[in-house]
């Protein structure tokens, strides 16, 4: 009998059985994987058989009706549900939420994507209920296996993996592996400084100050893609340099920060550029200094549409409004960087750290005035 279905009320006085609580929560972030969730939901039935489990399908609004699939196998079955995430996107964001909806005090993350071998599932459990906090399916560990990915996919996934192991907290052969079972207390401690932008939420929660987690590698053979589409983009791949970043240098820093001051970098070379040309043409310097600011701010809100907040991007005749907005931040932003700057200045300070103080203050108000007000984004 499906411990999740309460049997049926025949009569006075039968008392329904309520659902048994589940062991372990199995999470699924999903975008168009449609054609894969009925098969995925098979094959963790027939690897969870003896296990009082559910799945947890988180959903970013997939445009091919993957929810209300899922929504029918929940019908029949207590076991799935389903979470549709409207206005986020993120493979991250998606296993955070699904993890802290989850009711077992044990969670797993698995691909919808059928590449995840799901019977491993069932070792991975033994060794949380022997005590390990964290169990990750390697690729790259004796007995595990990579050779689904084509070559270019082979060299990003190694080297990323490389890159990764510098960081303080890695403890496995596999850190980029998004098949993995933790301690759902682990994650709700560390859940607050979690980055719910970007593509490896375990590296994140590795690297992420806590307590130490006893970690296990057992290994795995990634498979290749059945249907659906793949999670990996330019963005995904720019987002894992940005937690790279933020993790090394020690800092609990959002990667989409990261990427905004990076694009202000660039609006910056691209200002002083257009103001040297400007006045080699023969332009006043405050005319020039003006058409220099328009087109390193129109630079900046084209770039932070594109790949800051990509996940939120505007379209069609919304970047009018929304480029408005953006340039009375940041011109907010520059009156309250000079002001700054000159209050640091003439109390006592170099001007470097005058410059430096005012530059500061300028970001982190174009940034968080910019997500709150033009992109919108639930930081």
């Amino acid at each position: 009998m499906n411990p999740y279905v309460s049997p049926p009320q025949t009569g006075m006085g039968v008392i329904a059985v309520p659902p048994a609580v589940p062991e372990l929560s199995v999470i699924v972030p999903t975008f168009n994987e449609r054609d894969n969730v009925e098969a995925l939901f098979g094959q963790l039935e027939a690897a969870l058989d003896t296990v009082a489990w559910e799945a947890i399908f988180v959903d970013d609004d997939s445009p091919d009706g993957t929810a209300e699939t899922v929504r029918a196998i929940g019908a029949r079955d207590g076991r799935a549900r389903c979470i549709r995430r409207v206005g986020r996107r993120g493979l991250a964001g998606a296993c955070i939420e699904g993890m802290l909806a989850a009711q077992a005090p044990v969670v797993a993350v698995i691909d919808a994507d059928l590449q995840h071998d799901a019977s491993a599932l069932r070792t991975m459990l033994e060794h949380i209920r022997a005590g390990a906090d964290l169990v990750v399916a390697s690729r790259y560990m004796a007995g595990g296996n990579a050779d689904a990915f084509d070559r270019q996919r082979s060299w990003l996934s190694r080297t990323a993996t490389t890159m990764a192991k510098w960081l303080p907290g890695v403890s496995t052969t596999d850190p980029m592996s998004g098949f993995f079972m933790i301690r759902r207390e682990a994650v709700e401690a560390r859940a607050p400084h979690l980055s719910r932008h970007g593509f490896k939420i375990l590296l994140d929660i590795m690297t992420t100050s806590g307590r130490p987690l006893a970690c296990v590698d057992v290994p795995f053979t990634f498979g290749a893609r059945q249907a659906g589409e793949s999670k990996l983009d330019r963005r995904t791949i720019l987002d894992f340099l940005a937690l790279l970043a933020s993790k090394g240098i020690g800092a609990t820093i959002s990667p989409r920060f990261l990427w905004f001051s990076a694009v202000g970098g660039v609006g910056l070379l691209l200002h002083l550029a257009v103001l040297k040309g400007a006045l080699a043409a023969g332009l006043a310097f405050a005319g020039a200094q003006a058409i220099a600011t328009l087109c390193a701010m129109t630079s900046n809100f084209a770039l932070n549409n594109a790949l800051t907040y990509r996940d939120r991007r505007v379209h069609g005749w919304r970047i009018v409004p929304a480029l408005a907005k953006f340039y009375a931040i940041c011109g907010a932003g520059a009156v309250a960087n000079v002001g700054v700057a000159s209050w640091v200045f003439w109390g006592g300070s170099r001007w470097w750290a005058a410059g430096v103080a005012g530059s500061l203050i300028g970001a982190v108000w174009n940034y968080a005035m910019s997500t709150a007000l033009v992109w919108g984004a639930d930081e």
